[in-house]
């Protein structure tokens, strides 16, 4: 168990969450302050690297959502950053050790198809990562999985199917698609978002691939969304920022968390799926 772990189960009187979520770009208020237990700085936890990004808040933060306990991550850190991308492992790592069954991941992403415009939802039902970057690449950390894992159901089919079917219970329009990873900082040329689309791609960002591997690597079966917060470099006339990323994943906030917490609520936790 690592460090961090044992930091926030001693924190939390050894409170061990049902659900972890992670918050991407723009996505800050994820609990009502009467749900949240106990909220934790990274800067506490040994094994989370500090974000350094403007929307990534770096707190970790225990509360309810109905019956369940859920962990969410209020910022991650980047590739770009300078992190060493084997530090990226460490926090899925931890989420693991403190008994979280289930990993949500968000990000905030480019549309590479004009049909799901900005605001748009995506559940991500497979990656293709062009980052250049394997956070598992090194020494294998056997205590938390094989030299050599799967990935054919990276994003779990099971999990995602309810996922979907509450949001058409609540009427949120939510797409599926494959979302593409480069390292960043800039944004993606138009030849590479062509690219993208020529193999497959629906979305591009800079996040959530390197979180996906480890959880997969270590057990921890992930469902990841996607809002969509522009379309991609040179399928619209304006230049892309950062702070069209933030305003548009903020006008989305809503959405994309009453998505998440109606299918907390709602959830059937698979008890086939492996553990190690």
């Amino acid at each position: 168990m690592l460090p961090s772990a044992k930091k926030f189960l001693e924190i939390t009187n050894n409170t061990s969450p049902d659900i972890a979520v992670i918050l991407g770009s723009g996505l800050t208020n994820f609990f009502e302050e009467k749900d949240i237990q106990e909220l934790i700085s990274y800067e506490q936890l040994a094994d989370f690297p500090q974000p350094t990004v403007k929307g990534h808040a770096g707190k970790l933060v225990l509360g309810k959502i109905n019956t369940l306990n859920v962990v969410c991550m209020y910022g991650r850190s980047h590739i770009y950053e300078g992190h060493n991308p084997q530090s990226l492992a460490s926090p899925i790592r931890v989420l693991k050790d403190i008994g979280c069954k289930l990993l949500i991941v968000t990000n905030a992403a480019g549309s590479l198809d004009e049909a799901m415009p900005a605001g748009s939802l995506m559940a991500i039902k497979d990656h293709i990562n062009w980052s250049g970057f394997n956070p598992l690449i090194g020494p294998n950390a056997e205590e938390y999985g094989p030299r050599f894992h799967d990935m054919s159901d990276g994003y779990h089919k099971f999990y995602r199917d309810q996922l979907i079917q509450v949001a058409k219970k609540i009427d949120q329009k939510i797409y599926e698609g494959i979302y593409c990873m480069y390292s960043g900082p800039n944004f993606e040329t138009p030849a590479e978002i062509n690219a993208l689309k020529v193999i497959g791609g629906n979305a591009v960002g800079m996040s959530t691939v390197p979180e996906v591997l480890v959880a997969n690597h270590c057990g921890l079966p992930v469902i990841g969304i996607s809002v969509i917060t522009n379309l991609a470099a040179g399928m619209n006339k304006t230049k892309l920022s950062h702070q069209e990323t933030l305003e548009n994943a903020s006008l989305a906030e809503n959405n994309v968390l009453n998505l998440i917490k109606q299918f907390i609520q709602e959830v059937q936790f698979d008890d086939t799926s492996r553990d190690n």
